[in-house]
C-alpha cells in the first residue's frame, strides 16, 4: 500500500480534532432541563436524536441547528413554549460547542506533516461553513492541504463531485475518517478506498455497519498509524 503521490482526503471533526464530545457535554446539561417531564434521560435523548436526524436532513449541521433541535425537544416534552430564560440557556449550550479551542487528536500534527511530504492531501468536512472554516483556521493544519472543501452533506453525490472536480483516480485515492455513514460508505460507493479510524465520541447519527469483508477499507486504531501505511 505504501506508494508516494496518492491522494489522501481527510475528514475533520473527530478525525483531526475532537468535536462531538462537546455536543455530548452540552446534551447532558440539556437533559438536566427536560428530565422530568421526560420519563428518563434515555427517553429524552432518543427524542432529541430523532429531532436532530430530521433537522439534519433539511437544515444541515452545526450549533444553530443543535440549538433549534434542543428547543423543539424541550417544547415537545414540556408541552409549552420556551420561556425567555430557557431559550437563553439553550443558546448558551449551543454556543459552548464552538467556543472552546480546537483540540487536535494525538498524533495528527506530526503525521499530517509527514504525509504532506509524500502525498496530495485534501480536507473534506460537512457542516456550517463559517463554523467549520473557523475550526480549520484555528487548527493550524490548513497549510498541509492542497484544497479544503466544506459541504452541506457527505453523500455519494459529494464524493462523485469531488472526483470529477479534481480528476481523481479512485484507485489511488483514500478517504480517511471516523464516520461509517459519512466518510466510509459513500466514499466506497464512489469507488474510493477508505481508512476507518474510530472515535469513541462519534455522533450516533454517523454510525453505520461496515462490511468486514471489504478489502477496500483499512481499519486503524489511531491516526498516527497512517504513517506506517502511507
Amino acid at each position: 500500500m505504501r506508494h508516494d503521490n496518492q491522494v489522501l482526503v481527510f475528514d475533520a471533526d473527530d478525525t483531526l480534532w475532537e468535536n462531538n464530545v462537546r455536543f455530548e457535554q452540552a446534551t447532558e446539561l440539556f437533559l438536566d432541563l427536560v428530565v422530568p417531564p421526560a420519563a428518563s434521560r434515555e427517553a429524552a435523548l432518543a427524542e432529541l436524536n430523532r429531532i436532530e436526524a430530521a433537522n439534519a436532513r433539511t437544515l444541515g449541521y452545526g450549533s444553530k441547528v443543535f440549538q433549534r433541535s434542543m428547543g423543539e425537544c424541550f417544547e415537545l416534552l414540556h408541552q409549552r413554549s420556551l420561556a425567555p430564560q430557557e431559550a437563553a440557556r439553550l443558546a448558551e449550550l449551543a454556543a459552548s460547542v464552538t467556543s472552546a479551542e480546537v483540540e487536535l487528536i494525538p498524533g495528527v500534527a506530526d503525521t499530517l506533516a509527514a504525509l504532506a511530504d509524500r502525498h496530495h492531501l485534501m480536507l473534506l468536512t460537512k457542516g456550517d461553513t463559517a463554523e467549520q472554516q473557523a475550526k480549520v483556521d484555528a487548527s493550524g493544519l490548513a497549510g498541509h492541504f492542497q484544497s479544503v472543501h466544506i459541504v452541506a452533506e457527505k453523500n455519494l453525490a459529494t464524493y462523485q463531485q469531488l472526483i470529477d472536480q479534481h480528476g481523481l483516480l479512485p484507485g489511488q485515492t483514500w478517504m480517511i475518517g471516523n464516520s461509517p455513514k459519512s466518510d466510509i460508505l459513500p466514499a466506497r460507493g464512489a469507488g474510493l478506498n477508505a481508512v476507518f479510524i474510530p472515535n469513541p465520541h462519534t455522533w450516533v447519527l454517523d454510525h453505520a455497519e461496515l462490511d468486514p469483508a471489504d478489502t477496500g477499507v483499512l481499519h486503524l486504531d489511531a491516526f498516527a498509524e497512517l504513517g506506517e501505511h502511507f
